[in-house]
């Protein structure tokens, strides 16, 4: 049996499995997106004194400007992350979730940081990606499918596709690149880096979503088990924060899952032959 066959084989076989969860992959995959927003969101309200003491003592706020900070961040995160999951407005919730990034990089002083900047260009994939899924979807709505102007917009949402893939790996640089480099982990280094690489061309781009979520699934429980720790432990908050932020990358892939590479990928051009 030829390998070619085997891959159909396996790609039948996971089809099925996954077929009872297909219809809820977009809500499980816009609300995984937006988890770390609204998580972070009761962080800073149960903890504003302490946020508020940071900013100021640490960033230099004002008073009154590190509650208009921190109120700004909080609503825009509540308000922008329900109208991600409901699927409304979702231009104005992408934009308001990407000023948010902005915002704490700017504001906390960690937008230098190449851990923050990493998951950040991430998190902005899979916000990317959201835009372009609503963008596909009006135009697969419309009865006037065929006319230029929305032509332009699958067009739009086809680019945006492929920004957001190669915005989604680069999490996956800190696995591959940082560290001590041993046998296990130069093989783990080495799947991650081809599986990204076929994220970004769109080769087999579901499957290589797919085994990159798992691998981020395994990561994050194994290195962020911010429950096993004390509540006053100081990497408790930290672990926390990367484990929710890693959820909303994995979000991220699962709507490169469900809506595909699109049409800038190898996969949309085996097609034509």
């Amino acid at each position: 049996m030829s390998h070619t066959k085997v891959i159909a084989q396996v790609e039948e076989l996971l089809d099925r499995i996954g077929k009872p969860l297909k219809p809820y992959l977009p809500v499980i995959a816009r609300f995984l997106l937006v988890v770390t927003f609204l998580e972070d969101s009761v962080r800073m309200c149960t903890q504003y004194s302490d946020q508020k003491f940071y900013l100021r003592k640490h960033r230099g706020f004002a008073t009154y400007m590190a509650d208009v900070f921190l109120i700004t961040n909080v609503s825009a995160m509540v308000v922008c992350s329900f109208l991600a999951i409901a699927k409304r407005y979702t231009e104005v919730a992408v934009v308001g979730l990407f000023a948010v990034v902005l915002m704490q990089g700017f504001g906390y002083g960690l937008i230098f940081e190449s851990s923050f900047l990493l998951r950040a260009l991430s998190i902005t994939g899979g916000l990317v990606m959201l835009l372009a899924d609503a963008m596909a979807g009006k135009s697969k709505k419309s009865i006037f499918a065929g006319i230029p102007q929305l032509k332009d917009e699958n067009m739009q949402s086809t680019y945006l596709q492929l920004f957001g893939r190669i915005l989604l790996v680069f999490l996956f640089m800190s696995f591959i690149f940082a560290g001590e480099m041993t046998i296990a982990r130069g093989i783990v280094a080495l799947i991650a880096f081809v599986g990204c690489v076929m994220v970004v061309v769109g080769f087999k781009a579901k499957w290589s979503a797919g085994m990159l979520i798992l691998f981020l699934s395994i990561s994050n429980v194994v290195l962020n088990n911010w429950w096993s720790l004390h509540h006053l432990h100081p990497q408790r908050d930290f672990q926390r924060y990367d484990f929710f932020q890693n959820l909303s990358i994995m979000g991220g892939f699962l709507l490169l899952v469900n809506m595909g590479p699109g049409g800038l990928s190898m996969d949309e051009k085996k097609k034509n032959f």
